[in-house]
């Protein structure tokens, strides 16, 4: 099991939920964030370091998922979030100890969806 974690342009959001519904993938949360990384943005200088002012409107798309449907979600993730400029975003997979669906209390691959 792995949790895949992917920060895309809020433009994007309508267009990656599409792809991963369209890929059988309908479990996830999705959160409004803050950061940077790549983008021009506003500098200015603190203390005699040069810093980003100005953090950018992001979101956050986690999917705890089962390893056969990894690839497919960072397929979809990276195809319906490109953009081509800088800041399309990052997709992140860790590894996942433990799931427990909290209805049911079905435990670990039982618990994630979708499963092969």
């Amino acid at each position: 099991m792995k949790l895949v974690k992917a920060i895309v342009r809020p433009s994007t959001l309508s267009d990656v939920l599409r792809a991963l519904y369209a890929a059988d993938i309908t479990g996830l949360t999705v959160s409004n964030v803050r950061g940077h990384g790549g983008e021009v943005e506003v500098v200015g200088t603190y203390r005699g370091t040069t810093a980003k002012m100005e953090l950018q409107d992001k979101i956050m798309i986690d999917i705890g998922i089962s390893d056969d449907f990894v690839d497919i979600a960072v397929d979809a993730i990276c195809k319906s979030a490109f953009t081509g400029n800088v800041g399309d975003g990052k997709i992140f997979v860790l590894p996942v100890e433990r799931v427990i669906r909290v209805r049911t209390r079905e435990e670990d691959m039982a618990a994630v969806t979708p499963v092969r």
